[in-house]
This record gives structure tokens, C-alpha cells and sequence, in this order.
């Protein structure tokens, strides 16, 4: 076999690797858009319409809620606001959305930032 050959063999071999790559990095992130529509039907209640709280809401369940601009809550990798969608975290219970949504609403809680 030509060294063209053995080339263009090692190259394709080293096609699936690439692919995988590019689609790790290229993966879309949620829809901010969609993230809002579900933050408004699922976390408004306890996290009000701006994402500061519903003051009723934590004094009752005795917790401190962060507003969720802060830069406590906009440091979080979006794996970890992700995670807390999907199964909550403390007294807050999962959203019940799909992971695709959940990438939605994390994509609107980062539109929040300041």
C-alpha cells in the first residue's frame, strides 16, 4: 500500500474521535426563550416573576433563598444548575422537566446575570 494510502487510512481512523469532539463542543445550549415560558409555569411561585425570591415563600420554608442573578447562584456551572433542576436541592423540589428543558431553564437563569 502507497504512503497516500496509509495516510488516508490513518486519517479516517481518527475520524469518529474528531466527530465526537466537535459534537461534544458544538452541542447547542438551551433556549432561553423556552427556559423563560418554563420558568414562568414551574419556579415563579417560590422564585418570583425576576428571579429575587418570593419573601412568603422562604420565611415559611425557613430558607434564604439567593437571588438568581447573584453571583453566588451565576458562578455555578451550569451542570450544577442543571442537577439542582432535575432533582432539587434542599427544600426545593425537582421541576419536573426533561433534561433538554432543564438546559432551557438554564439558559434563561443565565440570561439573568447582571
Amino acid at each position: 500500500m502507497g504512503e497516500f494510502m496509509k495516510s488516508w487510512n490513518r486519517a479516517w481512523g481518527l475520524f469518529p474521535i474528531f466527530a465526537c469532539a466537535f459534537a461534544i463542543f458544538t452541542a447547542e445550549a438551551g433556549d432561553a426563550v423556552k427556559g423563560k415560558d418554563l420558568f414562568e409555569r414551574r419556579c415563579i411561585a417560590c422564585h418570583g416573576a425576576s428571579g429575587d425570591g418570593n419573601k412568603a415563600i422562604a420565611e415559611m420554608f425557613q430558607v434564604n433563598m439567593r437571588p438568581l442573578s447573584s453571583k453566588e447562584v451565576q458562578e455555578q456551572e451550569d451542570a450544577v444548575l442543571k442537577k439542582i433542576v432535575l432533582e432539587g436541592r434542599g427544600k426545593m423540589k425537582p421541576v419536573g422537566v426533561s433534561e433538554a428543558e432543564a438546559d432551557d431553564v438554564v439558559a434563561f437563569l443565565r440570561s439573568l446575570k447582571k
